[in-house]
């Protein structure tokens, strides 16, 4: 095997039985430079433990080869104790099962080299900015949040979560926080299945794409968003993803590409 692991896990923090927040650090204790948003791929060799709430893995793993995987960097961009993973337990997976034996200390491969455009580089000053996201599609907002200095700008920022459960929503605490802080900032935390909480939920209830469709931003905001004034950033579900395009298309928004810059910009996860 040709990769060498070069890289620590320095803090875990397990969210449930299947997601989990991994702290990695370089071997050589530095961190490399990126633009919220961005990616970096993580790797275990195939003959790696897997976790007990595994499956049967779908195909099996190259025995001389890393198996390696893309992950959003949800840490901000300026800490360099370490780089944070948001990472979601997918049973017949060939690293995600790998990944949730790691505890701090052990080691495993790290690209040197964050990528991917989905960031905020190609967005005006001016226009407002708003994020969707299903799962761990949550990750590149965290960090751009997290790095951007919010109260000093004169945009306007909103993140609409969704999940199936309220304890499925991680951040949910930091992002609460964060709009009582900022006023520009709006954090919309979406559940599908609240007949399952077991404390009323109290706040929005459906899917992403209800909260376009039932005014909850433009009560907030009190505009409805438009291509003119605002960028929108869609991460996770490829289902989600494709229905927020599709609808935002009809209104005049744009897809953005390397070559074609737009006001949508895509992140799929699987």
């Amino acid at each position: 095997m040709d990769t060498e692991l070069n890289a620590i896990v320095c803090q875990r923090i397990d969210l449930s039985d299947s997601a989990m927040i991994m702290r990695v650090m370089p071997e050589d204790g530095l961190t490399p430079d990126f633009r919220p948003g961005q990616f970096a791929v993580l790797g275990l060799p195939p003959d790696s433990p897997r976790c007990d709430s595994a499956v049967q893995e779908q195909e099996p793993p190259d025995p001389d080869r890393l198996i390696q995987r893309s992950y959003s960097i949800s840490s901000a961009s300026m800490v360099k104790d370490f780089l944070e993973f948001y990472v979601s337990l997918v049973p017949h997976g060939l690293l995600t099962p790998r990944l949730f034996t790691l505890q701090p200390g052990d080691r495993l491969w790290f690209s040197p080299k964050p990528s991917g455009i989905f960031t905020l580089a190609n967005v005006p000053e001016d226009s407002h900015i708003l994020m969707f996201a299903t799962s761990t599609g949550l990750a590149p907002f965290m960090s751009m949040l997290r790095t951007e200095k919010l109260n000093h700008s004169k945009r306007k920022f909103a993140l609409v979560h969704g999940a199936r459960h309220s304890w499925q929503l991680p951040f949910r605490s930091e992002l609460s926080s964060l709009q009582h802080i900022c006023e520009n900032f709006t954090y919309l935390p979406i559940i599908s299945r609240p007949d399952d909480e077991p404390v009323p939920w109290k706040g929005l209830t459906g899917h992403i794409q209800d909260s376009w469709h039932n005014g909850s931003l433009d009560k907030i905001w009190d505009f409805h968003p438009a291509p003119e004034n605002t960028h929108i950033f869609l991460c996770g579900n490829p289902k989600m993803v494709d229905q927020m395009l599709d609808i935002t298309l009809v209104e005049g928004y744009t897809k953005h590409t390397n070559r074609l810059p737009g006001t949508v910009h895509i992140e799929r996860y699987w």
